[in-house]
């Protein structure tokens, strides 16, 4: 999260449930997210956000494995840059993953 007032980077104060700015000290609030704290080997805490967060775009593809009809999409340049891209697919329910060949 980038701080309103500065545009620098906050940091999580997990305890409080806020977001802090190092430079200004602006505080907001956390909202719905989810913040597990883990210790790094050099002693300093390090905060990870756990949000399930759909970005890929959709299309309406039948799974090979449970039959639901849409699945997440992406191209990928698998083969040689004079042959077509191969598209991955994800399923949406299950998360099988497999292949188009274009």
């Amino acid at each position: 999260m980038f701080c309103p007032s500065c545009k620098k980077l906050m940091r999580p104060n997990a305890s409080k449930g806020v977001w802090i700015c190092p430079k200004c000290n602006t505080t907001v609030k956390m909202g719905n997210a989810k913040i597990v704290e883990h210790e790094q080997a050099a002693g300093k805490d390090v905060a990870v956000v756990e949000q399930k967060v759909a970005t890929l775009p959709t299309t309406q593809e039948e799974c090979p494995k449970c039959g639901h009809n849409e699945a997440y999409w992406v191209l990928r340049q698998t083969r040689g840059a004079d042959e077509p891209e191969t598209r991955i697919l994800q399923c949406t329910k299950c998360g099988h993953k497999w292949r188009e060949y274009q």
